[in-house]
């Protein structure tokens, strides 16, 4: 296996946190959680992403970026802050999809 550049490591660590978010939730995912859909230490998490604030800041920025409702919808019933600003038009289909 050949090594990884620090920016595709940091992506797919990013990558990894997101799935890992949808499965146990924005709120309850762990460094454990990632490190191990990542296939690397929980260091190597903190290294790239910091305290686990700094990792939900980072993931639900993503999710803003990639439109992904259902994390988007999590963080808008636990009022984060990212997830607070992001357009309108994707926060309404955010809690539509909540509904539909």
């Amino acid at each position: 296996m050949t090594r990884q550049t620090p920016s595709d490591r940091h992506a797919s660590i990013l990558d990894a946190a997101l799935r890992m978010s949808r499965l146990h939730g924005y709120q309850n995912v762990t460094r454990a959680d990632i490190a191990g859909a990542a296939k690397c230490s929980e260091a190597l998490v903190s290294s790239y992403f910091g305290t686990m604030p700094q990792v939900r800041r980072a993931v639900m920025r993503h999710a803003i970026k990639l439109r992904d409702l259902q994390i988007l919808a999590q963080g808008l019933a636990a009022k984060d802050s990212h997830a607070m600003k992001a357009p309108e038009d994707l926060r309404l289909a955010a809690v539509k999809s909540l509904v539909a």
